[in-house]
């Protein structure tokens, strides 16, 4: 039975906490998030000075609050990985909830900042996006219901996880943000289908987000511009899509040079939704597949050893949390190469913004406590012994 249980990866009675957690971490998933950051701030010092002439501040005062911001997201993601996946499924539940009802109140209290979109809650010295600490939250609480539902005479968790889904993509619909309401969608969809929900149900449900989608461009100017831009075969130049697609274009393998972009002087979010298209001209193709390459490391890593987990719960965040990862960065980067249609959303820990800087922090904080090495054995080793 202790096999069973632990394993033959042998327990270490009363060792200290950080030896522990450096011996248990993937080190190297972390490390390509610290170089992620890294490559924000680089991109940071060409993207922002602009903007910041703009709004009359100092040159680096852009750089200066993302250094704070991506240090306290550091901080956040470092102190979550030492956290017991118990632990992280209490503070999830409790921080999807305050971040729920944060969301809720936004149609109230909230403000667009003149984009169109009521997503952020204004605090003078800064602002605060309640989806983007919704998203980590959301993904523990589904995890932890379709868990539930796994066990025996358990509550029907799928259903209740559904409902939560739906309730979350209306309030996001009505902002309208359907980027982050596509981001929830997908992660409940990954965890659903991993949790082994049939493939029937799950064409019915993608069958009725194409219809929803319908109802949108039906009924939302904001959604349809957006999908006529993606669908026009020409691109006007004067569009943030035109600029972001020059400069990619002009930067070819190995850009023009440090600080000889001019994209940044014409892109109003060349610092947030479309950073690649700065990456892209001042350092070329070259540092793009980079930042793919990190990206692509931390969500394959997470994943091959979620695939050797035995708990339920742990299995299912932390799918839900490298997919939705990953994801968000594909759906910019895609965006900027105009591969998917113009959707407002940041590339993890390279764009500036401090609610995505700390959120992201916390969420794959979250996901390398997941897959740290825990003394259990493998899920195949428990296969293996039921076939004898």
């Amino acid at each position: 039975m202790t096999e069973m249980v632990y394993g033959t990866v042998p327990a270490r009675d009363g060792e200290p906490i950080l030896p522990r957690w450096w011996r248990t971490i993937d080190k190297l998933s972390m490390s390509c998030v610290f170089i992620l950051f890294g490559i924000g701030l680089l991109l940071g010092l060409a993207a922002s000075p602009p903007l910041a002439e703009r709004n009359g501040f100092d040159a680096f005062y852009y750089v200066h609050r993302q250094a704070i911001f991506g240090a306290l997201a550091m901080v956040a993601m470092i102190v979550t990985t030492m956290m017991s996946p118990q632990l992280v499924r209490r503070i999830g539940v409790v921080g999807f909830f305050a971040a729920f009802v944060a969301l809720a109140f936004l149609p109230v209290f909230g403000t667009d900042f003149g984009k169109g979109a009521v997503r952020w809650y204004s605090l003078g010295f800064g602002s605060f996006q309640p989806s983007e600490f919704l998203k980590p939250g959301f993904i523990v609480v589904s995890a932890w219901l379709m868990a539930a539902s796994q066990e025996i005479n358990g509550p029907p968790g799928r259903m209740y996880s559904l409902i939560v889904t739906a309730a979350i993509v209306l309030l996001l619909a009505l902002q309208p943000d359907f980027g982050q309401a596509c981001l929830v969608l997908f992660s409940w969809g990954v965890m659903y289908f991993v949790a082994g929900a049939p493939i029937v149900l799950l064409v019915l449900l993608a069958g009725g987000v194409v219809f929803a989608g319908t109802l949108a461009y039906n009924n939302s100017e904001h959604f349809a511009r957006r999908i006529d831009g993606f669908l026009s075969p020409e691109v006007d130049p004067r569009t943030q899509l035109g600029y972001a697609t020059n400069a990619i274009q002009e930067g070819g393998f190995f850009g023009v040079g440090v600080g000889e972009g001019q994209v940044k002087w014409s892109l109003p979010d060349a610092h947030t939704d479309f950073i690649i298209a700065v990456a892209a001209e001042e350092y070329g193709l070259i540092l793009v597949l980079v930042i793919i390459g990190l990206f692509t490391t931390i969500t394959v890593r997470s994943l091959l050893r979620l695939m050797r987990e035995r708990d339920p719960f742990i299995r299912l965040a932390g799918t839900g949390l490298a997919c939705i990862f990953g994801i968000q960065a594909m759906i910019n980067i895609g965006v900027a190469v105009r591969l998917l249609p113009a959707k407002g959303m940041t590339l993890p820990f390279v764009s500036y913004g401090g609610s995505s800087l700390i959120a992201g922090g916390i969420a794959v904080g979250a996901l390398l406590a997941f897959t740290r090495t825990r003394p259990q054995g493998e899920i195949g080793d428990i296969l293996i012994q039921r076939g004898k």
